[in-house]
């Protein structure tokens, strides 16, 4: 499903599959210039970025991958210290894929869970990223630390799927489509901005057992070894060093809960950013807005 639905979303882009350690990760490449990787969120896959890869590809070689455990890229079994799914592990994935494919340093643009693979990429290989644009995310961390009621109301899927393995797998398990359309789907814009072929991609992907259990682990992680390597950062004075762009949808969470620009500010040398008029899934709600920025930002 998530291959055929490729082909139609991204008719002039070249499928491929590339060994990255003990994973295999899947994507699309497109286009020419200079490199530039595009990373999704959950429950999602490289599909969020068919609104604005086409157009991307006639200034840039585009790459849009499947983070390990989502999509059509390998799904490991965790690790009881979550090592496996480790933002430095899916950034070790990515680093190895872009190497593999010519590309020793590359623009980032990421969004929701890509975008927490995408600060870690930046701290751990500062030499690769020339530029990064996170979307609709703030620091893992400080979203952690400064967890409210409204927070943990809205994103209630951060704290149901840490618990231990195999509570949250059992219940998505169950029911897994109406486990995907009530997460995306109460939010806002609903349903409305999603291509139905990329929809049921996705559902075809939480039917795996061994999808949801790493998209679970992914959020266990981020609850737990990821906020030691944060920590880790803040206690040596290290920061994002490459300049990063950061945009939120002004309906969404993130804006509501949080101040997104300040908050990465903490943390990066040069950020600058702004809202957008949309929700939490940018690039399926405002990919005409999204686009401009990026062609501005790297261009």
């Amino acid at each position: 499903m998530q291959n055929d639905a490729s082909a139609l979303l991204f008719p002039n882009f070249e499928p491929f599959r590339v060994q990255a350690g003990e994973v295999s990760i899947s994507g699309v490449r497109g286009g020419s210039g200079p490199p530039l990787l595009l990373l999704h969120g959950h429950p999602q896959s490289h599909l969020i970025w068919h609104k604005v890869a086409p157009a991307l590809a006639d200034r840039f070689t585009v790459v849009a991958t499947d983070l390990r455990g989502y999509g059509s890229s390998d799904a490991p079994p965790g690790s009881p210290g979550h090592e496996n799914y480790s933002k430095r592990a899916m950034v070790q994935d990515q680093v190895e894929v872009m190497a593999r494919l010519g590309f020793g340093s590359f623009a980032l643009c990421a969004h929701d869970r890509g975008a927490r693979v995408a600060h870690r990429l930046c701290m751990d290989h500062p030499g690769r990223v020339t530029r990064a644009m996170l979307l609709d995310i703030a620091p893992t961390l400080a979203m952690y630390e400064r967890t409210s009621m409204a927070f943990a109301a809205a994103y209630w899927h951060w704290f149901f799927l840490i618990q231990p393995a195999p509570f949250p797998e059992t219940l998505i398990n169950a029911e897994p489509e109406f486990y995907l359309h009530k997460l995306m789907g109460l939010r806002h814009g609903a349903a409305s901005p999603f291509a139905p072929d990329a929809m049921a991609a996705y559902v075809a992907a939480m039917r795996d057992p061994a999808h949801v259990h790493a998209m679970c682990e992914d959020y266990r992680a981020a609850a737990t070894i990821d906020l030691e390597h944060d920590r880790a950062d803040r206690a040596d004075g290290r920061r994002v060093a490459c300049p990063l762009r950061v945009l939120w949808g002004e309906h969404g969470v993130v804006a509501r809960c949080f101040e997104p620009l300040s908050l990465w500010q903490e943390v990066a040398a040069d950020v600058g950013g702004q809202a957008l008029p949309c929700g939490h899934y940018i690039p399926e709600e405002a990919p005409a807005l999204l686009q401009q920025d990026m062609l501005d930002f790297f261009g």
